[in-house]
């Protein structure tokens, strides 16, 4: 930049503070009205770019200078109570002495004002996203615990899901003898603790052979197999859970002091399944295999799987049964029942 054209500037330009120093000394020779309003100092007698300027780096800028380049950096001022954002380009000018340095301010407070406002709503923008995130990922884990990822995905993508029936399936259901009486007479809190302990390792069980927990009521305990992808060995599955959930139960009352037993009924049979509810969601199957694997359930002695004739002709070739006779069962009429003793997987 020659000295002509910064005469210009220095006349033309009332936004931009200007000013001229030596190349040596770096002292200031000149300036305009609008840089000494921007640097109050800069009357002082002998002045330097280092005295005006204390965070330039005195050696970049020689370097820069030395490629014939300009050297930039931001500097913050105050006039009174505000604080400016300033822009410097220093660079060399030629005048009819020669060589000199041309200090070029801008006022960027209102570019900076912006930037920071554009970074701090990216920063809120970027934070709701990870909790909105962190909160879709709670709700789906929450719901992936009361119906089928299938079902899940289905109602998720639809908005609604559609009644499915099951013809090949097989139903478990659980409960523990006297545990009404257990929860009153002993530490409800460590009671409940106990319980949340055991149906999570049934959880692990199930899940082992492919089945499903619909869910809990209390101590009763629903699983499935079948439901809602079709499971060729359901009944064989099924089995093999409840002989687990036994085996794991006599371990586990060998070293603790509370002792649960449980009832066991598993049925197959078809049963229809469907989202429940239109606040409070609920993934459920009905039909008379459900009813039927309950009602075996209550037949069942403490630590005894129940079935009846229907099933015992899907396992017979590969499980031990004790025959019990026949039962009038409820709405089912009579039926012979058999104890499920081991099996293959078990």
């Amino acid at each position: 930049m020659d000295l002509q054209r910064f005469n210009s500037l220095l006349l033309e330009s009332t936004g931009v503070g200007l000013a001229i120093a030596d190349t040596d000394s770096r002292r200031l020779i000149t300036r305009n009205r609008r840089f000494e309003q921007w640097f109050p100092d800069v009357g002082q007698d002998d002045i330097t770019l280092e005295d005006l300027l204390p965070q330039m780096d005195a050696g970049k800028l020689q370097k820069q200078l030395e490629r014939q380049r300009s050297y930039t950096l931001d500097v913050e001022t105050r006039i009174g109570r505000r604080t400016i954002s300033l822009l410097v380009r220093i660079e060399i000018g030629v005048s009819q002495a020669g060589a000199v340095l041309i200090i070029e301010c801008q006022n960027v407070t209102k570019l900076k004002e912006l930037e920071y406002m554009i970074e701090s709503y990216s920063n809120m923008v970027e934070r709701q996203n990870r909790d909105l995130k962190r909160e879709k990922d709670r709700v789906e884990k929450l719901l992936l615990n009361i119906m089928p990822k299938t079902v899940y995905d289905e109602w998720k993508d639809l908005g609604v899901n559609t009644p499915q029936r099951f013809t090949e399936c097989s139903i478990l259901m659980l409960d523990f003898v006297d545990f009404t009486e257990m929860s009153i007479a002993a530490d409800p809190p460590a009671l409940i603790a106990e319980l949340n302990d055991i149906f999570t390792a049934f959880d692990r069980i199930v899940e082992r052979f492919g089945g499903e927990r619909l869910k809990t009521i209390g101590d009763a305990y629903l699983a499935v197999c079948g439901i809602p992808e079709a499971m060729h060995e359901h009944a064989e599955n099924i089995a093999n859970i409840a002989l687990r959930i036994l085996r794991y139960l006599t371990r586990r009352n060998q070293t603790h002091p509370t002792q649960w037993r449980g009832r066991i009924g598993i049925h197959s049979g078809p049963v229809i399944g469907s989202i429940v509810g239109v606040q409070k969601y609920v993934y459920d199957i009905f039909g008379p295999g459900v009813n039927l694997a309950a009602r075996l359930e209550a037949l069942s002695a403490p630590m005894e799987i129940t079935l009846c004739s229907d099933m015992h002709r899907l396992l017979r070739s590969e499980y031990s049964f004790t025959d019990r006779g026949e039962m009038e069962i409820k709405g089912f009429g009579t039926k012979r029942i058999y104890r499920l003793d081991d099996g293959p997987a078990a």
